[in-house]
C-alpha cells in the first residue's frame, strides 16, 4: 500500500516477522569485535589454566635448570664438606670437623678478614665516588654522554686476566707507577706494591675499585636521567645549591639503584679470585687471600677437598647473609 512520501506500508501480518529479524540481528552482532564470526562463542580458560599451581608450572622449566646447574652443584659441595677426601680414593666420613677446623686455621679467618676489606675497595668507594661522578655529569649535562658512559663501563667488559696482567705489570719494581713517583720527586715510595704485606692487599683492592666503578657510575647515572628537571628547577627556585639538591633530591631518588649496586659489588668483592690468583697467589704469607683462592688451594693444592669444599660453603652463607641484610635494607628505607 502506497503513502505520501513515496513509501509502502506493509501489513499488520508482515511487521511482527520484520521485528523478529531485526531482534535477531541485534542480539548476534551486540558484544563482538569488529571482523568477528558472528555467533563465535569466547571460550573459558580450563580448569587446569585456573589451578593454584599454573603460575608453578610456568617457572619450572627455569628451576630445573637452576637447579641442575647451581643447587645440586650446591648440594654435593655441602655433602663433600662433611668427609675427609683427596679428590680420589676412599673418603671418611668426619661430620663437622672440616668446619671446626676452620675456626682454629689462620689461614681461613685471615682470607675472610681480607674479603672484608675488599669490600670496602669494591664497594663503598666505588659507590661514593660513583655517586658523585654522577651527580656531577648530571647537573653539568656533559655532551656525549653516551660515549662517556661507554668509556666508563669499558673496565666491565675487558677480562680479568687482562686486568690483572696489566695492573700487575703497573705495580712491578720497574713499572708505571714508580716510574711516575720518581718523575714527580717521589722516589723515596717507589717499592714492589704486590710484594709487600703492608700494601700488597689496598694494591688489589685499588684494582677491583678500578672495575666496578664504570658499573657503579653507570647505575647511577641511569637511576639520575628519571628524576624529573622540575624537581630541580623548583629546588633552585628556593634556593638550593648543588649540596642540597643531591641529599633532598637525587640521594633519596636513587636507592634503588644503589641497593642494586651494593649487591652486585660485595657479591664480586666476596668470591673475587682471578685477580688474587693472577697478582698474588694470596701472597705475600696470606695478606691477600681470600675465601675463593682458599677454595682452590686446599683443594688443587693440599688435596683437601673436604676443607674446600666447607670454606666454599661458608663463603655461600656469607655471601647469603651480607646481600640479604643489604636488600632489606634497601628495602625498608624505600
Amino acid at each position: 500500500m502506497a503513502t505520501r512520501g513515496g513509501r509502502y506500508a506493509t501489513s499488520p501480518h508482515q511487521r511482527p516477522a520484520q521485528d523478529r529479524g531485526r531482534r535477531r540481528t541485534r542480539r548476534v552482532g551486540s558484544g563482538t569485535s569488529p571482523g568477528a564470526v558472528p555467533g563465535a562463542r569466547r571460550g573459558r580458560p580450563s580448569a587446569v589454566a585456573r589451578g593454584p599451581l599454573t603460575p608453578y608450572l610456568f617457572i619450572l622449566p627455569a628451576f630445573l635448570v637452576y637447579g641442575a646447574f647451581a643447587l645440586y652443584p650446591l648440594g654435593r659441595a655441602a655433602q663433600f664438606s662433611l668427609f675427609e677426601w683427596k679428590g680420589f680414593g676412599a673418603s671418611t666420613f668426619v661430620g663437622l670437623s672440616n668446619y671446626v677446623d676452620l675456626a682454629a686455621d689462620a689461614d681461613f679467618r685471615a682470607a675472610i678478614g681480607n674479603a672484608l676489606v675488599l669490600i670496602v675497595f669494591y664497594a663503598v668507594v666505588p659507590l661514593v665516588v660513583g655517586l658523585v661522578l654522577a651527580a656531577i655529569l648530571r647537573r653539568g649535562q656533559v655532551r656525549g654522554m653516551g660515549f662517556f658512559r661507554s668509556v666508563i663501563f669499558l673496565p666491565q667488559v675487558i677480562a680479568l686476566v687482562v686486568v690483572a696482567v696489566a695492573w700487575r705489570q703497573i705495580y712491578s719494581p720497574s713499572g708505571l707507577l714508580n716510574e711516575l713517583l720518581g718523575m714527580v720527586g717521589l722516589g723515596a715510595l717507589t717499592h714492589g706494591w704486590l710484594g709487600d704485606p703492608g700494601t700488597a692487599l689496598a694494591a688489589v683492592g685499588f684494582i677491583g675499585t678500578w672495575v666496578e666503578m664504570g658499573l657503579v657510575m653507570l647505575l647511577m647515572l641511569s637511576g639520575m636521567s628519571r628524576i624529573p628537571a622540575e624537581l630541580f628547577e623548583a629546588a633552585r627556585l628556593d634556593g638550593a645549591g648543588a649540596v642540597r639538591e643531591f641529599f633532598a633530591i637525587t640521594l633519596p631518588a636513587v636507592r634503588g639503584e644503589i641497593t642494586v649496586a651494593l649487591v652486585l659489588t660485595i657479591i664480586a668483592a666476596l668470591k673475587t679470585f682471578d685477580l688474587v690468583y693472577l697478582t698474588t697467589s694470596g701472597g705475600p704469607g696470606n695478606s691477600t687471600t681470600v675465601p675463593s683462592y682458599e677454595v682452590y688451594f686446599r683443594a688443587f693444592d693440599l688435596r683437601e677437598v673436604g676443607s674446600a669444599s666447607a670454606v666454599a660453603i661458608v663463603l655461600t652463607a656469607l655471601i647469603f647473609v651480607i646481600n640479604v641484610g643489604v636488600t632489606r635494607i634497601g628495602e625498608r628505607e624505600s
